[in-house]
């Protein structure tokens, strides 16, 4: 006899660059999806994906087996779960896969433990490309008696799912680490090819050289294709890479850590962000 079981309820609160591609993948792979964001026509546009939109965080709760939160920082995700709480039931699976740092982490894992529920701190490590592919790589730390239960909506968004740790903002801490890496990153590719330009060579020759050698990465010919044709479609904003680099920095001085690197980054961003780059891809370092 076969006994047809019902689909799990999910319910996304946040759908910008990387809550709408999760959604559209946790319902292509047979979840009901509820969606929420603050600018509602955000939500409204997944319904031709079969994804339902409610007009506050409460309604689209409400029945929910797991909460996904994709918003832009602690204070957003604390903001829109407060919202929700009057309809949470006991023992909900809370998937936080924001980036919010360490402390903004442990003030939601108390929300949950006040709530009864069941949080999962699993920032994720990608920007909107990976998540339309459901390529996403997600850092989770955790309880594990629950872990068989999350781990199909992990693979529904993502590639990988690096188990981190029991304890929560394990994930937190390390998407710190790679956030920083990231960053050193874009402003590499972004100062070479200034420094190339500046001294009037053609930005393009430098690129190539890297280009199959040990240097060459897919990231490094992403950006660097995207600085060359003036082309700051976002993936990643200069605003959210504000915020995200001086999570990094405040972490690693709290830490006791020299951060030299990622302070002048940081820097740069806020530069690019003053002169009205914020909604561009953070390749906008560039214009800094």
């Amino acid at each position: 006899m076969t006994i047809d079981r019902k689909p799990l309820t999910l319910a996304v609160l946040g759908t910008g660059l990387i809550g709408a591609p999760v959604a559209r993948n946790l319902s292509q792979h047979g979840f009901r999806v509820n969606a929420w964001n603050r600018t509602a026509a955000k939500a409204q546009a997944l319904i031709p994906d079969g994804i339902q939109a409610f007009p506050n965080p409460a309604d689209a709760v409400q029945g929910a087996d797991i909460v996904l939160t994709l918003l832009k920082d602690g204070p957003s995700v604390l903001q829109a779960m407060q919202a929700a709480a009057p309809t949470l039931s006991k023992g909900t699976l809370w998937l936080q896969l924001s980036t919010v740092g360490i402390e903004d982490t442990a003030t939601l894992a108390a929300f949950a433990a006040e709530h009864d529920l069941v949080f999962y701190d699993a920032p994720v490590q990608g920007s909107r490309q990976p998540a339309e592919q459901g390529q996403l790589i997600i850092l989770a730390s955790g309880p594990a008696a629950a872990r068989a239960d999350v781990q199909p909506v992990f693979d529904a968004i993502g590639k990988r799912t690096l188990w981190v740790s029991e304890q929560v903002g394990a994930s937190s801490r390390l998407k710190l680490a790679l956030n920083s890496w990231v960053f050193a990153l874009t402003h590499g590719i972004a100062e070479s090819i200034a420094i190339a330009k500046g001294l009037g060579v053609d930005p393009a020759l430098m690129v190539d050289v890297v280009k199959d050698g040990p240097l060459d990465s897919g990231y490094f010919r992403l950006k660097a294709a995207a600085i060359l044709a003036d082309d700051y479609s976002t993936s990643f904003s200069i605003a959210n890479a504000v915020k995200d680099a001086r999570l990094v920095v405040d972490a690693a001085l709290q830490a006791g850590v020299r951060v030299d690197a990622a302070q002048a980054g940081l820097s740069r961003f806020e530069r690019a962000l003053e002169a009205g780059h914020g909604d561009k891809d953070m390749a906008a370092s560039y214009l800094a």
